[in-house]
């Protein structure tokens, strides 16, 4: 009598199946609804294709498309591997490599025929059709398992050089899985997959670009054509996309800050920032705001060095974990040539001492710490830094101001005994709600734990990790309304984190604040303070930000605001304009008291119709346009025309800067 196996569903039954059987199976046993609407399942745990057998007794949960996230993953796979199989049917002698999903969509890199030259954008809408042909043709998509050899005589014999390497690479004893498309393609995968080609929607897909990527990431091997394609489970997902990218496409930061004047990048320094006078306004009054915050929240503000020498970087674990990363100088003097023109090239002396340029603040902070003694009854001290670093971010990594090489942190590092830690974070997590509440954001925090590589005792990450969930909970936050959630794994190296995910205007999310509970670059650095006993004791530093950089802080502001930035933050607040030259007198006048009143403003006196005026400053996203001609000057009055409003309103000039005083003023400083 065959044995049957006993399938645990999430309601707490068990139904009772043959050997062989199947998710699907499962499924069509609870009723044909369920067996049309599951696509895949987790069994213990796992994602695996509906049509997989059981290999024993299990837990399942059926997976249908409300179940959003496994539907999206496993719908973007399987665009990807179509969009692998529409370029080698349309474009034989093409080989593959790997296509991933992607957060929004799916990639697969390839390389084209000899015969032709790279896939352009040119080639994308034939291959879109061939995809959506493949699709309508319902193939079934089944798993196969096999060994080492057969892949690599497999791919070797089909000409696929790049898969061949790959496979040659497996270790022998793992399970290889390829999956088929029909009878006619396959492809190397780990899966899981949905039945066939037909579950996915031919019109929830869409290809967008192509990009130059090397065959593994390695600029010495041979290179590719990546083909990007955005993936949904149906046509309305896929539109409500499209629409984000096209509004995303018109708040792109670099464009409008090309338009407001407030930054350039140059290849003369990547990676780094030409900052504008307007664009330098913002983060003057952003810095100001970011001070008298952490004033009025106890922190002492310093400056530390950009330059440390190596062995400070070796003895806090930085070198050895982000070396890559750092920048490194030699500590020596460039020789000259002889007419003193400028350096040799230099070398560099074996013996010769390295100096790095800081990727951090943190170890910089210690130092600080470390000067004198403190005792336990000076904790804790709050340590703030505006502190500028350099990481060496790739160049293909590098954009506008969200990815750079040179950014400047709201930084700082709280030290404080271990008694003290769940309320100095209690109190980080009022000041960064305050903060992002000012700005307009709403967010959700999360608590990224130990990394898989750490420096620590198991005992002290427990005890860290604890620390930061009790602080939240004391703060209110543990819940769903901020979206609080753990996230293994994603932790430093050094120590768990809570993160601050904001969401933009249209739907965007942002990792940007962070406090990290640290027990171990004290111990790495050595510093202690003088406990109530008498004895030294480890303080735990607290690391800590809310901007993150002010470099991405303001591009994510500038998107989110579209460039119509509040009037405290606008560059200009106000340009005050003139119908017809006889009113230049009263505009000056104007100018003037809006000045002596703290507002930033022009005048705009050109000879050119006032409507050409308008557009010009609406474009440079002026807030307010105070536009006056004779009848204002005569009635003491000014025409207010407000950015992104259709009409204007006439008011009194001491109503109007009254009004424009208000908007001006930062929010921590309104009554």
């Amino acid at each position: 009598m065959t044995e049957l196996l006993k399938i645990s569903l999430p309601d707490g039954s068990v139904r009772e199946m043959e050997e062989g059987s199947t998710p699907a199976d499962v499924a069509a046993a609870i009723g044909p609804g369920l067996a049309k609407a599951a696509i895949a399942a987790r069994v213990d745990g796992e994602l695996r294709d509906i049509n997989r057998p059981f290999e024993g007794d299990a837990e399942l949960a059926l997976v249908t498309a409300r179940d959003e996230d496994d539907a999206l993953e496993l719908a973007r796979h399987d665009f990807a591997h179509v969009l692998a199989e529409a370029v080698q049917s349309l474009f034989p002698g093409t080989q593959i490599t790997f296509g991933p999903a992607t957060d929004d969509g799916f990639y697969y890199d390839v390389k084209a025929p000899d015969t032709r030259d790279p896939f352009s954008i040119d080639d994308l809408p034939a291959i879109e059709e061939e995809m959506r042909r493949i699709i309508k043709a319902d193939k079934p998509l089944t798993r196969e398992v096999w060994s080492r050899q057969q892949l690599i005589e497999k791919w070797e014999a089909d000409g696929e050089s790049f898969k061949a390497e790959w496979a040659r690479e497996l270790p022998e004893g793992e399970e290889l899985t390829v999956y088929r498309s029909g009878e006619d393609w396959l492809d190397m995968c780990r899966g899981p997959h949905l039945a066939s080609t037909g579950k996915l929607d031919p019109d929830a897909f869409k290809l967008t670009r192509v990009a130059g990527a090397y065959w593994r990431g390695d600029q010495n091997n041979p290179q590719l054509t990546r083909i990007y394609g955005t993936g949904w489970l149906n046509k309305k997902q896929l539109n409500a996309h499209l629409t984000r990218l096209e509004e995303a496409a018109k708040r792109d930061h670099r464009k409008l800050g090309r338009e407001m004047d407030l930054f350039h990048l140059a290849e003369e320094a990547h990676g780094s920032v030409f900052w504008h006078p307007n664009g330098y306004m913002i983060w003057r009054e952003l810095e100001a705001y970011m001070r008298r915050k952490m004033d009025a929240s106890g922190y002492q503000e310093i400056k530390t060095p950009q330059l440390m020498d190596v062995r400070q970087w070796e003895q806090s674990g930085h070198w050895g974990k982000y070396a890559e990363n750092m920048f490194a100088v030699p500590d020596m003097v460039p020789e000259v040539d002889e007419l003193g023109d400028g350096p040799a090239a230099p070398s560099v002396a074996p013996d010769a001492d390295w100096m790095a340029i800081k990727p951090m603040n943190c170890p910089a902070h210690v130092l600080v710490f470390k000067q004198g003694i403190t005792s336990y009854r000076d904790l804790p001290i709050r340590l703030g830094e505006m502190g500028c670093c350099h990481r060496n971010e790739p160049h293909g990594a590098l954009h506008g101001l969200m990815r750079v090489r040179q950014f400047t942190q709201d930084d700082a590092h709280i030290f404080c005994t271990e008694a003290q830690v769940v309320e100095e974070v209690r109190a980080f997590c009022k000041l960064a709600d305050s903060v992002y509440r000012d700005f307009g954001f709403s967010y959700h925090v999360k608590l990224a734990l130990r990394p898989e590589k750490r420096f620590g005792s198991e005992s002290d990450w427990d005890k860290a990790e604890q620390e930061l969930r009790d602080a939240v909970a004391e703060a209110g936050m543990a819940n769903e309304e901020y979206g609080w959630e753990e996230l293994p794994g994603e932790g430093a190296f050094y120590a768990p984190k809570l993160e601050w995910h904001l969401t933009d205007a249209i739907g965007r999310t942002w990792q940007v604040g962070t406090i990290q509970g640290d027990r171990v670059l004290p111990d790495r650095l050595d510093a202690t303070y003088i406990g109530e006993d008498g004895d030294k004791h480890r303080p735990v530093m607290l690391h800590r930000a809310i901007f993150g950089s002010y470099e991405r802080f303001i591009g994510i502001l500038i998107e989110h605001f579209a460039g119509r930035l509040p009037v405290w933050l606008a560059p200009t607040q106000a340009v005050v304009a003139t119908i017809i030259s006889d009113a230049d007198g009263y505009a000056n006048e104007v100018t003037a008291k809006l000045k002596a009143a703290g507002i930033r403003v022009e005048s705009d006196l050109r000879n050119e119709k006032i409507n050409y005026k308008v557009r010009e400053h609406s474009v440079a996203k002026i807030p307010h346009l105070l536009v006056v001609g004779m009848r204002e000057a005569e009635e003491g009055t000014v025409a207010v025309r407000t950015l992104g409003q259709q009409h204007q309103k006439v008011m009194p000039l001491d109503e109007a800067i009254a009004m424009l005083k208000a908007e001006a003023t930062p929010p921590d400083l309104r009554d």
